[in-house]
């Protein structure tokens, strides 16, 4: 098993910001001066953007070559009998990782249909009648955390309907700090990317982590499925992923509530599995059910616990319609009752949102 080995951070950057609340625009300002610091300057676009993807399939290489966008056409709104609409999975960056990410995605992923940056995004899903967002991101150097838990404070407490996480880089110095800190914000659980940040579920040096997030009874939200494995990580998933690794993290700390996204891609069929052993795992449909990768949606397991999955878009990183997965799910005529609790009820509950 890989291990947790960052070196030290640099005097952060952010220690001379004022406190919270602060201008998203002085934030974007701390974050770039940050990334664009004499000893981060090994830091390529190439790095950030690959740090900020958040991709679902079962099929391996799946970005050998680039995928295409999808000239799919878009409703103006959601449809008007719909039950209340939580999106459970968007994501929001600061300007700069945002634009690297674009950038990547060009060249290497697919055509990004929704190049917008963090306001524009919640405008843009709360004005076609998505009731409610959680926003997800994750840091990939040591440092940024915390600057980048106060760009999403800020956020989420300028608009009610948005519902932010907290980052941590696994690893790095005064991680348990950085959470508890990202919770005293405001911030409603915290993000994790395996993939990403490259590590095991099951490393030690997550121990503390996840302490945390049970002492203040806050979600974990977590990338740990085994897809897609891209050259362009740090690291196999194969090998620091797998359904055996979270089943390990779930007998050890029963009180935790965690969310593998993208319906535990690429081991459906384990996950299902493990949805009826332990009451504390939750996943979210993101990506796997709106028919863009060659890959049959898990049914079984949307039927099978109804109560312990949430719907999730990935937007704005999507190559189709924004609304491309709901309209695609409202396709699978699910019962009243289970529609309600996969567009709101379960999110809800997760998250401990209001309800509606």
């Amino acid at each position: 098993m890989p291990k947790l080995v960052h070196t030290p951070s640099p005097t952060p950057l952010w220690s001379s910001l004022p406190s919270h609340p602060i201008a998203l625009e002085a934030l974007n300002q701390a974050i770039q001066d940050f990334l664009e610091a004499p000893e981060h300057q090994d830091l390529s676009s190439h790095e950030i953007a690959a740090c900020v993807r958040c991709m679902a399939s079962s099929v391996k290489d799946l970005l050998a070559t680039p995928l295409p966008g999808l000239d799919d056409l878009e409703g103006r709104t959601l449809p008007n009998d719909l039950p209340p609409v939580v999106d459970g999975h968007i994501h929001l960056f600061p300007d700069r990782i945002f634009e690297a990410l674009w950038r990547w995605f060009e060249q290497y992923g697919w055509p990004i249909r929704y190049p917008l940056h963090s306001p524009q995004v919640i405008e843009f899903l709360l004005s076609r009648g998505v009731q409610h967002l959680v926003a997800l991101h994750y840091s990939h150097k040591p440092g940024l955390a915390v600057m980048m838990n106060r760009y999403m404070a800020a956020l989420s407490e300028a608009e009610p309907r948005l519902t932010c996480v907290a980052t941590v880089l696994p690893g790095e110095p005064d991680a348990a700090q950085i959470l508890a800190q990202g919770f005293a914000m405001g911030l409603r659980g915290v993000k994790l990317h395996c993939h990403v940040q490259c590590f095991s579920p099951d490393d030690p040096s997550l121990q503390e982590i996840y302490e945390v997030c049970v002492q203040h009874d806050q979600p974990l939200v977590m990338h740990a499925g085994r897809e897609p494995k891209s050259p362009a990580y740090a690291c196999d998933p194969h090998e620091i992923c797998g359904v055996e690794r979270i089943e390990r993290v779930l007998q050890d700390h029963p009180k935790l509530r965690l969310c593998v996204p993208h319906l535990g891609v690429d081991e459906f069929a384990e996950y299902t599995t493990l949805l009826e052993k332990y009451d504390g795992l939750w996943l979210d449909t993101t990506m796997v059910l709106a028919d863009y990768f060659p890959v049959m949606p898990p049914l079984d397991v949307l039927f099978q616990r109804p109560d312990r999955i949430i719907y999730g878009t990935d937007f704005p990183n999507i190559p189709y319609a924004w609304d491309r997965e709901i309209r695609n799910i409202l396709t699978m005529k699910f019962p009243p009752e289970m529609l309600e609790a996969l567009l709101h009820k379960n999110a809800t509950h997760f998250y401990q949102l209001p309800t509606f």
